[in-house]
């Protein structure tokens, strides 16, 4: 239990600005879980050519962290437990930090390869404590704090994508632009550690962590929604990895132009994911908002891959609102279908494990598909079919967790 004897009482100026400042604590912990990801995409053609990689190998600077994430979330709740929330959290932002640093020493691929996977296995500790967090110190305020670590997770990741371009044009080279965001991570640092008295979260440890074992795999409804949940995460990555290549092979567009279209398209998504979901109110039946948000989502896959060069602001206009209601309408679903907080806490896991591994591997298929084809054509438009074909499962969902 958090030891709440020193807290000041609820509803009084004291405590409001205690909450305050845990918050932006959380946002800055928050805003460092994407960038060393994001800021890959803007350099990718300097990345190819420096290191001597394929499309296909340098695709995996993205794959290898997301696949790291997932296989290192046991890992995290670990160290939840064995530290605490604080210093687990903490711990994280240290890996981040000092894995981010590295990019520094060289072009090697394998350097820069290594780099990622230990960014993962840091971004992985981190974000599954976080969201502990938010339970543990922000229980009266959950929906708004979710949102404001959902808007900083998308932040991170926007001004990453917009500044490494002009970053690396500024210093006349790429790694140390991609190693720059060692100093977010340290601000995220200084500022989770100064807030260690406002979020008071003392020695509570982690809850247990994600497991295989109990899963519902023979469950309709949970694999509906693990299907929903990993092309969710396959298309939000290949997002962060190829939109910005495309534009700038496909499309035309400067490094520079090109990034801060990505940047403006990761802005529109965490304005919709807390806007969508407001709009639509708290129906349970989230069928005709999931199925308009996934349409309007391969429609800016669609766009993007047969048509870059006409209508480009349109098609990133359709990403980043119709991702980013989607992004938050898929993450409700568990809750929405679980009748109880087991059930949906099962269907979570189970649709986290698959999710992640799913979003591994796309970034890694448009790669390849790149390298065979000599453009973005066909990756993209597969990745706005498949989006289109699970409109069948939204189809299939049922309200009120009958499905």
């Amino acid at each position: 239990m958090t030891d709440t004897k020193d807290l000041p009482p609820a509803d009084t100026p004291s405590a409001r600005t205690s909450l305050v400042l845990a918050a932006v604590a959380l946002f800055a912990a928050a805003a460092n879980l994407r960038p060393a990801i994001a800021a890959v995409s803007p350099l990718v053609d300097r990345i190819r050519a420096d290191a001597g990689l394929s499309a296909t190998g340098v695709s995996l600077l993205t794959t290898i962290p997301t696949l790291t994430m997932g296989l290192c979330a046991p890992l995290g709740a670990y160290v939840g437990r064995r530290y605490g929330l604080q210093r687990g959290v903490l711990l994280g932002l240290a890996v981040i930090a000092v894995a981010t640093t590295t990019r520094l020493l060289g072009e090697s691929a394998w350097l820069q390869m290594s780099s990622a996977a230990i960014v993962g296995a840091g971004i992985a500790i981190a974000q599954t404590l976080l969201p502990a967090v938010v339970k543990t110190r922000f229980t009266a305020h959950a929906g708004l704090i979710t949102g404001l670590y959902t808007a900083g997770l998308g932040l991170g990741g926007a001004v990453a994508a917009g500044v490494s371009a002009p970053l690396a044009d500024a210093v006349g080279s790429w790694p140390p632009a991609l190693a720059s965001w060692a100093v977010l991570a340290l601000a995220g640092i200084a500022v989770w550690s100064a807030a260690r008295g406002v979020l008071s979260l003392g020695g509570t440890a982690a809850p247990a962590g994600p497991s295989t074992r109990g899963l519902p795999w023979r469950s309709g409804a949970a694999w509906r929604i693990t299907a929903l949940s990993a092309v969710n995460s396959a298309l939000y990555y290949c997002e962060l990895a190829w939109v910005a290549p495309l534009l700038h092979d496909d499309a035309g567009r400067s490094a520079s132009a090109a990034g801060g279209m990505l940047t403006v398209m990761i802005s529109i998504q965490v304005v919709a994911m807390l806007a969508v979901p407001a709009l639509l109110g708290e129906t349970r039946d989230r069928r005709g908002g999931l199925a308009l948000t996934m349409t309007l989502t391969a429609a800016g896959f669609l766009g993007l891959a047969y048509t870059p060069d006409t209508a480009t602001w349109l098609w990133i206009a359709a990403l980043g609102v119709g991702h980013g209601g989607l992004f938050t309408l898929v993450l409700t679903l568990p809750v929405v279908a679980g009748r109880n907080p087991g059930e949906a806490g099962r269907i979570s896991a189970m649709a986290f494990f698959v999710g992640y591994g799913c979003a591994a591997l796309a970034p890694l298929l448009v790669g390849a598909l790149r390298d065979t084809t000599g453009d973005f054509r066909l990756a993209f438009g597969l990745l706005g079919g498949l989006g289109l074909l699970m409109l069948l499962p939204i189809a299939a969902l049922r309200e009120a967790g009958r499905s």
